[in-house]
């Protein structure tokens, strides 16, 4: 807790929690569904609100958001975090709404982190949502399409709220240093760059601006009541700073996605980039590697075969080595991979196969392909027309057809024109014509 040296005590609740709005006039960000011409700010600045689901990363306001509808709907506000609470809670918050409403009081009831309820918690909500017992609004840092049952879905509209901007959050210090209870009694000494630099260093998390703003008060100079945040607090400050980084959840897999996406893009500084923001937060590096293995065949397949190599020996180096060489192996075969020739042939190729593998007729193996170990699959003619590739000439049997007679012309693998896939291709087509060659003597025989 700050000490600021006040005779009467002092709001002993952190920076963040006395800075919480309490009204739309006051609350920041979210333009998006609540600039005052929307649909949304009219409903709630009328009193007027419907259950819905607020998704969106820490520090953006959902659970301020929860509090400003109940204070203009005029409604009791209870909360549960799906954290801590159990069936007992739910039970216990809906009577305490139904006992509420027959005194002609309305509930609001707030659940933060609603995605961590199991479905069968979720379901115990519905049908007090349906019959107007209270007003629910659940807050999720995960995707609802995911992280919530359909019936909730469709009983409360989702939104959006997105990270702050720079801006909105130097809004947000200006006004706490301005505003609040206690560093308005201070003379606080911090030019706009300082701002900035607590802005940027906060991710677009509210909470987290305002926790740093209350730390370099914390350690700043002072001259009776004057206060100078300078660099040199802010060096103390800002490092210490975690990466966003919620392993599980949305974050996480969009820093995998946005990896993944640059080493298929071709793109070794941003590849290189993700990569350090997911180690910075604290991410698995072998989690990393299993993930070039799979751009490896993916991504990359024919184009450049050693690919694969690279990446399973990234994984052999960490793993003999540790984290401190073995990331820089990792990083290594990010940028190989990164830099190499992208092809999904294969890929492509292997899930149409795939496919027709389980939906396919069970075709019968061609009796010249199968196997004769005795007697009487020699009588029956099984492997009698084969003809031995490396007897033919090129080690090829040009003509011989491999696949079942129904869909002898059945094609899947089209090698690009990049990296070895071009010779690939080149010769995968001067096989084809021998193939064609030979059928037409073939048939001209006949």
């Amino acid at each position: 807790m700050t000490n600021l040296g006040f005779d009467f005590a002092p709001d002993v609740r952190p920076l963040a929690a006395r800075m919480r709005p309490t009204n739309l006039n006051e609350y920041i960000g979210q333009n998006h569904i609540l600039d005052p011409a929307l649909p949304l700010y009219q409903a709630i600045l009328s009193g007027r609100c419907h259950s819905l689901i607020v998704w969106g990363p820490p520090g953006v306001g959902k659970t301020t958001l929860a509090e400003i509808i109940a204070h203009h709907a005029d409604a009791e506000l209870t909360q549960l975090s799906a954290v801590a609470a159990g069936v007992k809670d739910i039970r216990d918050a809906v009577n305490l709404a139904k006992e509420r409403l027959m005194q002609g009081k309305r509930t609001l009831l707030f659940v933060d982190e609603v995605h961590r309820f199991n479905k069968s918690q979720q379901d115990a909500f519905l049908p007090h949502i349906e019959n107007g017992t209270f007003i629910f609004i659940g807050a999720t840092t995960e995707n609802p399409s995911f992280a919530l049952n359909n019936a909730i879905l469709s009983r409360a509209r989702v939104y959006t709220l997105k990270t702050l901007t720079d801006s909105e959050l130097e809004s947000v210090l200006s006004r706490a240093i301005v505003e609040d209870s206690q560093l308005s009694q201070l003379e606080i000494h911090i030019d706009s760059l300082a701002v900035n630099a607590l802005a940027k260093a906060s991710g677009g998390d509210a909470r987290k601006a305002l926790n740093l703003l209350e730390q370099a008060v914390d350690l700043a100079q002072r001259n009776d009541n004057n206060v100078f945040i300078d660099s040199a607090v802010l060096t103390h400050i800002l490092p210490t700073h975690l990466a966003k980084y919620d392993k599980g959840g949305d974050i996480y897999y969009d820093l995998i996605s946005a990896f993944h996406k640059s080493v298929r893009g071709s793109s070794p500084d941003a590849a290189l980039y993700w990569l350090c923001r997911i180690l910075a937060g604290g991410g698995d590096a072998l989690y990393v590697a299993r993930r070039l293995l799979a751009i490896a065949t993916e991504d990359i397949g024919n184009a450049d075969p050693r690919a694969m190599q690279v990446a399973l020996n990234a994984w052999d180096i960490y793993q003999r080595v540790g984290p401190s060489e073995g990331e820089r192996a990792i990083a290594q075969a990010t940028l190989y991979l990164a830099s190499a020739p992208k092809s999904n042939a294969v890929y492509v190729a292997f899930k149409q196969a795939k496919g027709d593998a389980t939906t396919d007729a069970d075709f019968q193996v061609p009796a010249h392909l199968r196997n004769a170990p005795t007697a009487l699959m020699k009588e029956l003619g099984f492997g009698e027309e084969y003809r031995y590739a490396h007897d033919e000439t090129g080690a090829f049997a040009a003509g011989e057809n491999y696949f079942p007679a129904e869909i002898k012309d059945r094609t899947y693998y089209e090698p690009t024109d990049r990296g070895l896939e071009k010779q690939i291709k080149s010769k995968l087509e001067y096989l084809q014509q021998q193939n064609l060659q030979s059928n037409r003597k073939r048939y001209q025989d006949d």
